[in-house]
């Protein structure tokens, strides 16, 4: 039996989405961040010594990393249906999209919330404009340009293809759900700029298998909006 050690508004919920798409029997194990740190609970550090999610254990293979476990996922039990021939260009256009996702299009994703965090973090009065005054240069400088160099490119990719790999839903398209739908959901790419990212992100979440794993895994701020 699969097991996925599944921390809330995380990563781990696009694998509970593959796993329904799978149709494959498996056991969802909790975890709750911090509410004041917003980080993972120690509890994890039992599975995996980095004690981040997604986690899964499948029998005695514990497997960690949001794209080893969809690649393990597909490689296991699914590669004829979510993974492209290897001989194909649609596989060199699903390795690109299984790494872009979290090497190129995460890190800035990341470092924008953190600046924009620390601008209203408690700190002396005396420090706050000048954290203030490094967070604005930083994101305008670096990470604002560098998000939009990343999402104009994934938006004009999409204008031309249904799917990240081919005509059919593959491994690369739940890699790459996350950073669109918490983008798309936190109202920081606009549908005007950006609607092919948009469209993606619908046509995803309406999904019967997605709407399942929405439901299964509980609190999880970027899905659709009621």
């Amino acid at each position: 039996m699969i097991i996925v050690h599944h921390l809330n508004n995380s990563r781990s919920q696009r694998v509970l989405w593959l796993l329904e798409e799978l149709k494959l029997p498996y056991e969802i194990k909790r975890y709750k961040r911090d509410p004041k740190t917003i980080r993972a609970p120690k509890s994890l550090r039992n599975v995996h010594p980095l004690g981040k999610s997604p986690v899964i254990t499948d029998g005695d293979i514990t497997v960690a990393e949001s794209a080893v476990i969809i690649d393990y996922l597909v490689r296991t039990y699914a590669k004829e249906t979510f993974s492209p021939d290897e001989s194909s260009a649609e596989f060199r256009d699903y390795q690109y999209w299984m790494h872009f996702s979290e090497g190129s299009l995460m890190p800035p994703l990341l470092m924008r919330m953190l600046f924009e965090k620390l601008k209203t973090s408690p700190m002396p009065f005396f420090i706050k404009p000048v954290a203030k005054m490094i967070a604005d240069k930083v994101l305008t400088t670096f990470v604002n340009p560098e998000i939009t160099l990343n999402m104009g490119f994934v938006d004009q990719y999409l204008a031309s293809h249904t799917w990240f790999a081919g005509d059919e839903l593959s491994g690369a398209d739940f890699q790459m759900s996350f950073p669109l739908e918490a983008s798309v959901a936190a109202g920081a790419i606009s549908r005007n700029k950006y609607p092919n990212i948009h469209a993606y992100v619908q046509r995803f979440q309406e999904r019967g298998a997605y709407l399942n794993a929405l439901e299964k895994g509980g609190d999880y701020d970027y899905g659709p909006k009621k």
